[in-house]
């Protein structure tokens, strides 16, 4: 993995360790202000920060991530966009889960910010 790939994926391990103790911080401060977000528990698409941080706000404290991986983690790299797939593995406070997750990062200066998340449930062989 090269250095690009390891920025990217510790951006996402960052967000998630905070996300495991019930802060959303970590992924509110890393998308972009006109991201587009999906996840199993929404009925449309979120646009923009302010949806989001609505959404997050409201779950904030309330999600506790007790053990967590991530499986097979892959970053394509176009220009100055970034794609970050992979599954992962939690259990806690939900009980046990596995997500596919697809992170759309683009370069926003000197920083990476994510323009696209899609979170979806895996089937439990799928890892």
């Amino acid at each position: 993995m090269g250095q690009l790939s390891e920025t990217i994926l510790a951006l996402e391990k960052g967000a998630l360790s905070r996300w495991g103790e019930g802060d959303p911080g970590g992924f509110l401060e890393t998308s972009a202000a006109d991201l587009s977000y999906f996840d199993p528990f929404q009925e449309k698409r979120l646009d923009g920060i302010e949806e989001l941080t609505a959404l997050y706000e409201s779950i904030r404290g309330k999600i506790k991530i007790l053990r967590s991986e991530i499986v097979n983690p892959r970053v394509q790299i176009a220009g100055d966009a970034a794609v970050l797939t992979y599954q992962f593995i939690s259990e806690g406070s939900e009980g046990f889960k596995r997500w596919n997750s697809t992170e759309v990062y683009q370069r926003e200066g000197d920083q990476w910010k994510i323009i696209h998340s899609h979170w979806s449930f895996a089937p439990h062989s799928a890892v």
